[in-house]
């Protein structure tokens, strides 16, 4: 079975068609979807129906919470926050109906699907190889998929530790035996410094995965958050990747 998992869309539609478009290319038998469709970015609605029609699996994130209210809007920075509430009066009731059935984590084909980790499915980021570990202790599948962060990471557990940390666009892993914390990356919001759209290829009788990368238009994205009055540093961190 070949998935495509994305994660971490926020509102960035033009980022998500190009993901989408790349991953037509490749026929998987199915899309994963770790969660935050919506925070930052200016077009929730339309994200949110794409990803219904398209996912497969699809999880819920801390701005998706945070924009149905489960959330209180002072847990986010000041930037967030703002795009949180602009969101909240921008979502349309059947964005919301969508988001508000979805949950936090998930098991599929003997994996586990988490929006930010095992011990804490919606908050706690999977950063580094401590965290990794806890992750992998906490679970019992060979494969432990991860969003949150918006920086695409490989992790793997083998006979001497555990070991790994970012993967670039094009790294190319042969899972074998080792159990794995893998993150996609993020659609809408990278924060590894490229700004290319993120999500990641599995083939899970292979076993076998890899990260892509893929351009978007990242200045009409840009245009169309300035024009929602969003805060401008969220427009801005776009063209870098931070």
């Amino acid at each position: 079975m070949r998935v495509a998992v994305i994660s971490d869309i926020h509102g960035n539609l033009h980022a998500l068609e190009a993901v989408l478009a790349a991953i037509d290319g490749e026929s998987p038998d199915a899309v994963w979807c770790l969660g935050d469709l919506v925070g930052y970015g200016p077009r929730p609605n339309e994200c949110c129906r794409v990803v219904s029609e398209r996912a497969d699996v699809c999880l819920v994130g801390n701005h998706d919470l945070g924009v149905l209210g489960a959330i209180p809007i002072h847990d986010f920075s000041a930037d967030a926050a703002a795009a949180v509430a602009w969101t909240r009066g921008t979502l349309a009731p059947d964005a919301r109906a969508f988001l508000s059935a979805l949950r936090s984590l998930a098991s599929v084909d003997g994996q586990e699907l988490f929006h930010a980790s095992p011990r804490d499915p919606v908050w706690q980021y999977v950063l580094g190889t401590d965290a990794a570990l806890d992750a992998l202790e906490l679970t019992s599948a060979p494969l432990v998929l991860v969003g949150h962060s918006h920086v695409p990471l490989a992790f793997w557990l083998d006979g001497q530790g555990i070991h790994g940390g970012i993967a670039s666009g094009g790294t190319t892993l042969d899972l074998g035996d080792s159990r794995w914390v893998l993150n996609p990356g993020s659609v809408g919001q990278p924060r590894d410094g490229d700004p290319r759209a993120a999500y990641l290829m599995l083939d899970l009788g292979a076993r076998s995965a890899v990260f892509r990368r893929v351009p978007y238009a990242v200045e009409v994205t840009q245009r169309e958050l300035l024009g929602q009055g969003l805060p401008p540093v969220l427009a801005e961190r776009l063209e870098r990747g931070a």
